[in-house]
């Protein structure tokens, strides 16, 4: 019987429709003040957002495998940006703007380096524990260094955390008039949510504000003047840190790519379409080199902009098309942004990211798994601490992730069962040559309690994965019990194992396939 709902292939290579254009120009709305915010969290002038907002989604398009996902700026690429430059520049600075630039080429080559190998195995490459302790950290540093921003003031300090809490302890330098735009904003960006998932809080925002500081000739921090340029040649890029920017880059390519790569998962999932990750990853590598050769900085994808894109009806990959086009052309008016609250800009990442925070969650790792709520908590911690180094914990985390892996695959518990003499062993997980002399260790001790046993059954029924060495081991301690005098055999055999223990076997041991 056929599927009466058969999965449609992509449909990423239809015409442009209606649809797209209404949801390409929405989706823009919404990112031309999101790019701003998004410049200053990654450490540049708000302006130099527009440039990782136009040429990025326009290109992406070409390359895209999910029909909905959005690319341009956004928080968590920002913030870890800003972690990776810090060692080498001041924020806001020329050499900045010119490393970032360069940055956002080396994390382009890296994703289409592992596009083009078929490396999208990395989206489900971070586990949850790391994922969930990385996520709430970066989003309490995300708030920490928009909380000067939002309440209208530069703080004092060297970290995100030290200006943050400078901030706290002088209310006195708060500005009345920012804090107010603040609240505004906040109440317009969450609460708009549920008032409707298309509720364009972004943009009302940022209209109240500009009336607001036109007519009121606000005085408090503003974006400032916009000097759009045309980008310098890519040869003018400082590529004497290009091999500095490696590790960081190579960590953004990673991390950044677990958003986009989850965005996309779940929209073809609900949809019922084929999605590929290869093919993503090159469609996000080149909106990355399109970012840094027009003077941009790292880009990834969107959720809530993709959302958008999806309720408003965008059909195909080109209503990311439209969306680039937008904001190109609305690049001649951005000047008009000048006297824009910076505030407004502090408190749309506020809005955006402070449901990431995930306390309970991670609470929960405790009552799941120790070992794993140790990997998210250390996560957490190390995001934390080594601020603004964040992709250093993300490595950390990554790696302490992989050690814990590991010490359980070494790890093979063994149950026991004894009745009438026979003495069953029946040992867990994967049998390897690592794991394999825990089930031998096993085997001598229960002999040893049980004297009188004249036959061992080895089940292997709970065996996940027994390799080569793991078959040769339990051959060896088969014929041990029998050179000892016992009757022995192994018993329950999982498809898996069977191949290989037939190979290993040479007919001297007696496997018993499991009853069906």
């Amino acid at each position: 019987m056929s599927d009466p709902s058969p999965r449609r292939d992509l449909p990423s290579a239809r015409r442009l429709t209606t649809g797209d254009v209404i949801a390409g120009i929405s989706v823009a709305l919404v990112l031309i003040p999101q790019s701003l915010a998004y410049a200053e969290l990654a450490g540049l002038p708000a302006y130099y957002g527009l440039y990782a907002a136009a040429l990025p989604p326009l290109v992406a398009a070409f390359f895209a495998s999910s029909r909905y996902l959005q690319t341009g700026p956004v928080a968590m690429t920002a913030l870890l940006t800003f972690g990776a430059l810090s060692a080498f520049a001041e924020p806001f600075s020329q050499e900045w703007i010119e490393l970032a630039a360069l940055l956002a080429l080396v994390v382009g080559g890296a994703r289409v380096a592992l596009g083009l190998v078929r490396g999208g195995v990395i989206a489900y490459f971070m586990s949850q524990p790391v994922l969930v302790g990385f996520t709430t950290a970066a989003a309490i540093l995300i708030l920490s260094s928009q909380l000067p921003t939002a309440l209208g003031i530069e703080a004092e300090g060297n970290t995100i955390l030290s200006r943050a809490w400078w901030t706290l302890i002088h209310p006195g330098e708060w500005e009345g008039t920012a804090i107010v735009l603040s609240v505004i904003t906040i109440v317009l960006v969450a609460g708009g949510r549920r008032i409707h998932r298309l509720f364009p809080g972004v943009l009302i925002a940022v209209l109240i504000g500009l009336l607001y500081s036109t007519v009121a000739d606000y005085g408090g921090l503003v974006v400032g003047d916009v000097d759009l340029n045309l980008p310098g040649s890519p040869f003018n890029l400082p590529w004497g840190n290009f091999w500095s920017l490696i590790v960081p880059g190579a960590v953004i390519a990673m991390v950044g790519f677990a958003e986009p790569a989850s965005i996309a998962r779940i929209f073809a999932a609900q949809d019922r379409e084929r999605w590929s990750p290869n093919k993503e990853l090159i469609s996000q590598g080149v909106a990355n080199l399109a970012s840094g050769l027009s003077g941009g900085f790292p880009v990834g994808g969107s959720f809530s902009r993709s959302s958008i894109n999806r309720l408003v009806g965008g059909d195909t990959r080109w209503s990311g098309a439209v969306t680039g086009l937008a904001v190109l052309a609305f690049l001649p008016l951005a000047g008009i942004l000048t006297d824009l609250p910076r505030a407004i800009l502090g408190a749309i990442v506020v809005a955006a990211v402070a449901r990431l925070i995930d306390i309970p969650n991670l609470l929960r790792f405790w009552q799941l798994s120790r070992a794993q709520a140790l990997v998210a908590w250390f996560t957490f911690g190390a995001t934390l601490v080594l601020s603004p180094r964040i992709d250093i914990a993300v490595v950390l985390g990554v790696g302490l992730g992989i050690t814990v892996h590991l010490w359980r695959e070494l790890r093979a518990p063994v149950g026991s069962a004894y009745r009438d003499g026979v003495l069953t062993v029946r040992p867990e997980g994967v049998i390897f040559f690592a794991s394999s002399p825990d089930v031998a260790e096993a085997m001598v001790e229960l002999l040893a309690q049980y004297p009188d046993a004249h036959r061992v059954e080895l089940d292997l029924s709970a065996v996940g994965r027994l390799d080569l060495t793991g078959a040769l081991a339990l051959k060896t301690l088969i014929e041990d019990a029998r050179q000892a005098g016992l009757e022995a055999e192994i018993t329950l055999v999982p498809p898996h194992a069977q191949r290989v223990l037939d190979a290993v076997g040479e007919g001297t041991m007696a496997v018993r396939r499991p009853s069906t």
